[in-house]
């Protein structure tokens, strides 16, 4: 099997082992070092720029008049608040620093909104991205509401007012995600050809996913590596999110499955915005917490090649 060939088959495990590779390469040979704290910077600078291409290459298949909620979409949201609501109780119980911080890293694996991408591997799996979008709105508006509630019960450095944390996510979810839904619906009214070449290319999408996953990764390694928690404690960071992740994309399938809906369902509660939740662990959790949200981002993954490659395989998905 040529190097192209494996990338095909195993792309997202790929991207995943570039980018790990890669920050160590250029963070541990000393004539690299330059280098990379000048590219480091730079690759994470253009991220958002690269998840909005995403976004709207994607969107342009969308169909308007199939933009509504579904019954699912709420159902998830419920047990998405409930899960962290009880973890929120966990924590508030264990006086342990670190037992404490293992679950703040589960909670927020649970908390975290769907991430935008998620539309680009449920449409690689034969899922719906219209429903998929209009979910993951909808979860990103609720997670503007229940962090602000929800953060200050876990770390009281987090007691900042409702408004100003619900209007800092808001901010994020409309630069990187409305934004581009609506240059995707003017580009499918008013320009129709770029609409069409944008269809017909396939998996642009989700090759350009991969290349914002390799730098998420390198991202999430630089955080392990860095990271100054016990060895006991990191290996409950890494592994636990396993766990988690294989438990919501199970629940999700499981609630979408008699909506015919499986697929979607499951990457919409499984598949989680990472960066968002890395950025909001760091700012008002605890830092090392976002070990956590990084061990998740690789279980994730692994999870949506695994699916990618029986979906290739048999064509299908049974679950």
């Amino acid at each position: 099997m040529s190097l192209v060939q494996l990338f095909k088959k195993w792309s997202l495990l790929c991207a995943i082992a570039v980018g790990m590779t890669v920050y160590c390469i250029f963070a541990y040979v000393p004539a690299l070092q330059p280098v990379g704290n000048v590219a480091g910077p730079f690759l994470q600078g253009i991220m958002p720029i690269c998840l909005f291409l995403i976004l709207y290459v994607t969107f342009c298949k969308i169909e308007v008049k199939e933009l509504r909620p579904r019954a699912w979409h709420f159902i998830l949201q419920g047990i998405r608040i409930l899960l962290s609501g009880l973890l929120v109780l966990v924590i508030m119980h264990v006086t342990n620093p670190e037992v404490k911080l293992i679950w703040e890293g589960c909670f927020i694996c649970v908390i975290c909104p769907t991430a935008a991408a998620a539309a680009v591997i449920s449409e690689k799996l034969g899922g719906s991205i219209t429903s998929l979008t209009i979910y993951t709105i909808i979860a990103n508006c609720v997670t503007s509401v229940i962090i602000p509630l929800f953060f200050p019960l876990v770390e009281k450095s987090a007691d900042i007012p409702f408004f100003v944390m619900s209007f800092m996510i808001l901010k994020r979810v409309f630069t990187v995600l409305v934004i581009p839904l609506l240059l995707a619906f003017i580009t499918r009214k008013y320009f129709h050809r770029l609409a069409d070449k944008i269809r017909s290319t396939k998996n642009l999408g989700f090759y350009l996913w991969c290349f914002n996953l390799s730098i998420v990764s390198g991202v999430t390694m630089h955080n392990i590596l860095a990271s100054t928690v016990s060895g006991i404690t990191l290996w409950a960071l890494l592994v636990l999110p396993l766990f988690i992740s294989i438990l919501q994309f199970a629940i999700g399938k499981a609630v979408g499955m008699p909506y015919g809906e499986s697929i979607t369902a499951g990457q919409a509660l499984g598949q989680k915005n990472t960066v968002v939740g890395i950025w909001l662990t760091i700012t008002f959790l605890n830092p090392l917490a976002a070990i956590g949200a990084g061990g998740y981002l690789v279980w994730q993954n692994i999870i949506n090649a695994l699916q990618i490659w029986y979906k290739e395989k048999y064509g299908y998905l049974k679950w």
